[in-house]
């Protein structure tokens, strides 16, 4: 009996080994081809990725992969998120993905906004909505780690016009895979639990245009924006930039969306595909 399951063992850990092996060089190839674009959007990848990407795929298939994305304000975030579980909406399969975004989590600031009159005499006293202390980490965090143990939560909803954080916002499901997004999801004290980290680099001054923009659509013009951006600017130097560092994979921000939705398909495809 010994022997019989030693034998198995040997031919599972072969097949197994076998199987990572065809989904590497499948991801390969597909970074091969992306590399050779004008804007590829792989601008770095580190060396173990796509093999503990292979490995989690098939020795931990019941396993939820949480993989954080982060990058400075305005950098794309949000738009490679949202290309990239279109994938997973071509499959019609229920359970693959579940977003949790950053921004969901601010702190309710409604209080100091209406005593301070206007946006631009709040940030006059020093308030500033761009450092980790502004946005509820702890509870995003916790919020994570029920997923990845199989429970679903209720994301808070924020309103970035009034600075009102409500309880009552989205139902999430556990599922294969938790795409986490914002400013601080690759910071100490959250980064730990991801299973992959991803920056998202945009040049400053593509920032800067796709910032001014949003930040008119959210009630923040003329001085009121000014001051802010050059909050972010500052808090970005000490917060976000260095993460770029510690990132498994820094990703194009300039890239179209879709691109985006094309490469993921293919990754998606190449996973999919294979027999394991």
């Amino acid at each position: 009996m010994m022997d019989l399951l030693t034998g198995y063992e040997y031919y599972s850990s072969r097949r197994d080994m076998e199987v990572i092996s065809t989904i590497v060089d499948s991801l390969k190839q597909i970074l091969e081809e992306d590399s050779r674009q004008p804007q590829p959007l792989f601008l770095k990848i580190s060396d173990n990725l796509i093999m503990n990407i292979a490995r989690m795929v098939v020795q931990e298939k019941k396993k939820t992969f949480l993989i954080g994305i982060t990058g400075e304000s305005a950098s794309g975030k949000t738009v490679f998120v949202d290309n990239t579980t279109k994938a997973c909406v071509k499959n019609k399969n229920e359970g693959i993905y579940t977003v949790i975004r950053c921004d969901d989590y601010y702190k309710d600031t409604s209080k100091e906004l209406k005593e301070a009159g206007s946006y631009e005499e709040l940030f006059k006293t020093g308030f500033s909505f761009d450092t980790p202390d502004a946005i509820n980490l702890d509870l995003m965090k916790q919020h994570l780690m029920e997923l990845k143990q199989g429970r679903e939560i209720v994301s808070p909803r924020y309103d970035f016009v009034t600075c009102e954080s409500k309880a009552d916002g989205d139902v999430k499901k556990p599922a294969k895979v938790v795409l986490t997004e914002g400013l601080y999801v690759l910071n100490e004290g959250v980064r730990d639990i991801m299973d992959v980290k991803v920056y998202v680099f945009t040049p400053l001054e593509v920032l800067k245009d796709r910032w001014y923009k949003r930040a008119s659509l959210r009630g923040k013009t003329g001085a009121a924006a000014d001051l802010q951006f050059q909050d972010v600017n500052k808090t970005a130097q000490q917060y976000i930039r260095p993460t770029y560092q510690i990132a498994d994979a820094v990703i194009n921000g300039l890239v179209s969306q879709e691109y985006i939705q094309q490469i993921t398909d293919n990754i998606f495809n190449a996973l999919k595909n294979i027999d394991y």
